[in-house]
C-alpha cells in the first residue's frame, strides 16, 4: 500500500507519497524515479516520504512551501519524532540512495553524504497536516510496471530524437552539396571563362580566310 498526498496548490501540482511499511519502502527505493526526492527523520525511525518533482527539475527547485509539507509529513509519521520539537529531517535525491545486500529491509545509506540536506522542523503544524490528509489517497501500484513504462517511453523518445538528429544532419549535408555545386557552376560562368557567339564567328571567319589563301 502506498499513500499519496497533494502538496499545497499554490506551489504547483506536486505529489508526495510514502509506503505503508518497510516492505513498501523497499519497493519505493528499488523503483524510484530520477525526479524523486527522499525524506526521513534524522537519527529516528520514520516513514520514507518521497516528493516527485517535475521532469527536468532538481532538488534546488524545491520551494519552501513544498519543503515544509514534506518535512511535516515525515515528522508526523515518526513515532518518536512526532512527540518532540526541533526535529531534523534529511532529504536527498532518490539517485543518491544506496542499498547493499547487508542492509535490512527498508534500510538505506547514501552514495554521497554531501548531497544530503537537512531542514529543522520546530513543531508539528496541524493546519498543514490536516490539509495534506484531506488529499490522501491509498493505492496498490505496480511500481515495477510503472518504472518499466517510463523507461520504455524514455527509450522511444531518445530514438525519435536520434532519428530527428540524423534527418537534420542529412538535410544539412544535402544543402552543403547544393551550395557547393552552385558555387562551382558560377565559377564556370564568369566572363573570362566564356566564349561569346561573336568570338566563335570571328574564329570561324579567320579559319575560312586561311583556307582561301591556300586555294
Amino acid at each position: 500500500m502506498v499513500f499519496y498526498f497533494k502538496a499545497r496548490p499554490e506551489a504547483g501540482d506536486y505529489t508526495i507519497f510514502m509506503g505503508l511499511d518497510k516492505y513498501e519502502n523497499e519497493e519505493l527505493i528499488k523503483y524510484g524515479f530520477p525526479e524523486d526526492i527522499w525524506f526521513h527523520v534524522d537519527k529516528m525511525s520514520s516513514a520514507h516520504v518521497y516528493l516527485r518533482l517535475h521532469k527536468g527539475q532538481t532538488i534546488d527547485d524545491l520551494s519552501e512551501g513544498v519543503l515544509e509539507d514534506c518535512a511535516q509529513l515525515v515528522k508526523a509519521n515518526s513515532i518518536q519524532g512526532n512527540k518532540v520539537n526541533n526535529v531534523d529531517v534529511v532529504y536527498t535525491p532518490w539517485s543518491n540512495l544506496k542499498k547493499t545486500a547487508s542492509m535490512d529491509v527498508g534500510q538505506v545509506g547514501f552514495h554521497n553524504s554531501k548531497m544530503v540536506r537537512t531542514v529543522r522542523v520546530e513543531k508539528r503544524i496541524n493546519e498543514v497536516m490536516n490539509r495534506l490528509n484531506r488529499t490522501k489517497v491509498e493505492r496498490k501500484p505496480d511500481l515495477k510496471a510503472e518504472r518499466e513504462a517510463v523507461n520504455a517511453a524514455e527509450r522511444a523518445e531518445r530514438k525519435q530524437q536520434l532519428r530527428e538528429k540524423k534527418r537534420r544532419e542529412e538535410l544539412e549535408r544535402l544543402e552543403k552539396e547544393k551550395q557547393a555545386e552552385l558555387r562551382s557552376y558560377k565559377g564556370l560562368m564568369v566572363s573570362e571563362n566564356m566564349t561569346s557567339n561573336k568570338e566563335i564567328a570571328s574564329a570561324n571567319k579567320s579559319l575560312q580566310e586561311l583556307e582561301e589563301d591556300f586555294m
